[in-house]
């Protein structure tokens, strides 16, 4: 197994790496919305920026594995990390975007701490994605993201409860789920990242 780490394959870890800081620095936006006087084009601008900056990172993962003989980890997990990774941030890029577009106005609090457990459990994709290199002490990072999307996924159903107990006119109810379904994914895109990294410390194991 040691005999796959070439010099070479460090061009992976960075690009992991680089991709886990984008997925951080996106959450970090994203909690801007938290701010009742926040910027709110501004914020998606940011976004959009940072979640072109995450499709290359992508593409050069790609890139990478279609011209690289010999990769650290099987190609089909490489694939999958990269995937997820990108999918966090469009999901963070999507509700962003709609916040703006669809005027939605004042955000409830259960949707600031859907906001607040992104940016968790973003900061530890980031840090995860930084280690990768070596796969030690990585199983503290995939239990905590996992409870931290369970605890995600009771915040979003008390937030639908609330929406549609009658103190939201429709149209707002609908603005609102659709930013909370937008969160949901993220967090489900970060669990995804989660279990492609255990996956692969199994395998390498």
């Amino acid at each position: 197994m040691v005999g796959r780490f070439t010099p070479r394959d460090t061009a992976f870890y960075d690009l992991l790496a680089e991709g886990g800081r984008n997925v951080a620095a996106s959450a970090d936006v994203l909690a801007g919305l938290c701010d009742p006087g926040a910027d709110r084009p501004a914020i998606a601008a940011a976004m959009r920026d940072l979640e072109h900056a995450g499709d290359a990172v992508t593409h050069r993962i790609l890139r990478q594995l279609n011209k690289s003989f010999v990769t650290p980890f099987d190609r089909e997990d490489i694939y999958r990390l990269a995937g997820a990774l990108d999918d966090v941030v469009d999901a963070m890029d999507e509700a962003t975007d709609f916040v703006v577009l669809a005027d939605v106005g004042e955000l409830p609090s259960l949707m600031l701490d859907q906001i607040r457990l992104v940016q968790q459990a973003a900061a530890q994709t980031a840090d995860a994605m930084g280690r990768l290199a070596t796969l030690q002490d990585l199983e503290p990072y995939w239990i905590k993201v996992n409870e931290v999307e369970n605890e995600a996924d009771q915040v979003h159903r008390q937030l639908l409860s609330q929406l549609f107990g009658g103190s939201y006119k429709p149209m707002q109810v609908l603005k609102l789920r659709q930013v909370a379904d937008l969160l949901e994914e993220a967090t489900d895109a970060l669990e995804h990242v989660a279990h492609a990294v255990e996956t692969i410390a199994v395998k390498e194991s």
